[in-house]
């Protein structure tokens, strides 16, 4: 696909903020025809350090909790005002997925960008502890790393030279997910399926000199993306 909407946070500063695959190509793409009401109170969790909230914020007006455990809020906070936002436009929390601090029914859709797969593999986990914090008929949209093709039996070796098969574990194909996401009881499962963005997210993210993507940068250039890609989840809460 054409990215148009992420090309103006395409500059090295703002490169210099994301924690792996390009996630704001990512929610482009993720959110290409989606269905999020104008004005809607969004979750972004997993937010890093908050560049894929200010492009919900900024490019599709939306009103966002940046939810992340790992970042600082007060950095976060600090970054979305020399991006132009004000507090009550994006608002930054710390806060785990999994003990989530909102008020029941508070939100009118949750994003998730390269980060569900770390929390989101317990087929219990979208009943108990996120759908309860989503409005009845809202949606949530998730992009999450995956295989093309599940083989932790026989993992290639363009893999094993970046991660090990313990960080492996995370990814897993569109099969997987179809069947963990079909167990949930409280939404309807729109779609599962495999994104386009995968060589061209992974191609920014290896251009940075962190030391994430440095590592990550001997298993895609042996070649590694062909086995790996993006899997978009959408699912709408009854």
């Amino acid at each position: 696909m054409k990215y148009i909407l992420s090309e103006k946070y395409n500059s090295p500063e703002l490169m210099s903020k994301i924690m792996g695959p390009n996630p704001v190509k990512l929610e482009e793409e993720l959110l290409f025809d989606n269905k999020i009401p104008q004005n809607a109170v969004v979750c972004d969790l997993g937010s890093g350090q908050g560049l894929t909230s200010v492009f919900l914020a900024k490019e599709y007006g939306f009103t966002v909790y940046a939810a992340d455990l790992w970042s600082d809020p007060e950095d976060n906070r600090n970054f979305f005002h020399e991006m132009g936002l004000n507090d009550e436009q994006i608002i930054p929390v710390k806060a785990d997925a999994c003990d989530l601090p909102f008020q029941k029914e508070f939100f009118d859709a949750v994003v998730t960008t390269d980060s569900y797969n770390y929390f989101g593999r317990d087929e219990e986990y979208l009943d108990s502890k996120l759908l309860p914090f989503v409005k009845s008929g809202g949606y949530i949209y998730i992009a999450v790393p995956g295989m093309k093709k599940d083989c932790h039996d026989n993992l290639p070796p363009e893999l094993l030279v970046s991660w090990t098969p313990e960080q492996l574990d995370y990814l897993h194909d569109v099969n997987y997910w179809r069947k963990i996401v079909s167990k949930c009881r409280g939404a309807d499962v729109i779609s599962v399926c495999e994104m386009e963005s995968n060589e061209e997210v992974w191609s920014d993210w290896i251009k940075q000199e962190n030391e994430y993507a440095v590592g990550d940068r001997r298993a895609i250039e042996a070649g590694g993306c062909k086995y790996l890609n993006f899997i978009k989840i959408v699912l709408k809460k009854r």
